[in-house]
């Protein structure tokens, strides 16, 4: 009787754990995104334990009137969906400056320029490759702050990542 309930046991811790996620000590990629203008992210990514990392995104926007450079970091829960899919949450913010430049319909040209912080969430799902150390994910960032060139104080980022975990 004591074989079948350590038998039992076994079989049910080695079930949960094959369930577990890994999150990646390191990863280091690019992440594409949208906001007021297209443009793009370096993406760090340093794993704190199984559930949890900390992600620091350094990115520029880039539009016909606008240009802006913006610093991002965010705490993330990780859960694992099922083999290599993993979705995720977090919470943070950042530091951003802008300049605006364009000229109006009877060609005077208007130029403004500033700088803004601003809190954000993230959710977001991702696929890890086992034969290689690369990582797709698709998220979606709300942002909130003060500041933002065009005086709408929120902003939302639609973002694609690939990450090589090391």
């Amino acid at each position: 009787m004591k074989r079948i309930i350590l038998s039992a046991l076994m079989l049910l811790g080695l079930a949960f754990t094959a369930q577990s996620q890994e999150i990646s000590k390191h990863a280091l990629g690019i992440r594409l995104g949208d906001n007021n203008g297209f443009g793009g992210e370096v993406s760090y990514q340093l794993g704190l334990n199984q559930k949890n990392r900390l992600e620091f995104d350094l990115g520029w926007r880039n539009s016909s009137d606008v240009d802006a450079i913006k610093g991002v970091a965010l705490y993330q829960w990780v859960w694992n969906i099922d083999g290599g899919f993993n979705w995720y949450a977090g919470v943070g913010g950042g530091l951003a400056t802008w300049n605006h430049d364009y000229y109006t319909n009877n060609n005077n040209r208007y130029k403004d320029n500033g700088t803004y912080v601003f809190a954000a969430g993230d959710i977001g799902i991702e696929y890890r490759f086992k034969e290689a150390p690369i990582t797709l994910s698709l998220d979606a960032r709300p942002e909130i702050g003060s500041g933002y060139y065009d005086d709408d104080n929120f902003g939302f980022d639609v973002g694609l990542g690939v990450k090589f975990r090391f």
